[in-house]
């Protein structure tokens, strides 16, 4: 999905929280994700791979796209789902113990990482109407500006990029 500058800094403006005076449930929960886990913005965290992960995973994607990066709410809405689509491809296909979880921001653009042990690839297949499953890669292919596969020593990175308004 692309949307030009204007565009985004217009839904930036019309879509930023307000600070709230005391966070809600959600908020808590991922401010505890962050204390727990620590913050993928910083440094790569590991999490467990089990089906529960994804909710800490979005937790934590919230939590610095909006918190620390200052992100659209729409903007944030779609990176946590995209983490959600990679992050339950490392948990289903990869038989992995653990999975790394890393998010980078430099000028214009967001980056999050999946790495996982496994160096087998992903593949974008075709989605029908009426397919029950199969589609996260679909979502991440339409929703990011870019996304990739990085092969490691030790395994891949599954990112994904998308633009963002500069402050």
């Amino acid at each position: 999905m692309m949307v030009g500058m204007a565009g985004l800094e217009g839904m930036q403006q019309s879509q930023r929280r307000a600070p709230a005076a005391r966070p809600g449930p959600l908020d808590e929960a991922a401010l505890k994700a962050l204390d727990l886990c620590g913050n993928p913005s910083v440094d790569e965290v590991r999490l467990p791979s089990r089906p529960e992960s994804a909710a800490t995973a979005r937790r934590l994607t919230e939590s610095v796209c909006l918190g620390t990066w200052g992100l659209s709410a729409q903007l944030a809405e779609h990176a946590v789902l995209l983490v959600s689509e990679l992050v339950g491809n490392a948990v289903r296909h990869t038989g992995a113990r653990t999975f790394g979880l890393r998010m980078l921001r430099r000028r214009g653009w967001i980056r999050i990482e999946v790495r996982d042990p496994s160096r087998g690839l992903p593949c974008l297949m075709p989605v029908r109407e009426m397919d029950t499953s199969g589609r996260g890669l679909f979502l991440v292919d339409k929703l990011a500006d870019r996304w990739g596969v990085d092969l490691l020593p030790r395994g891949k990175s599954t990112w994904f990029e998308m633009r963002v308004a500069d402050r």
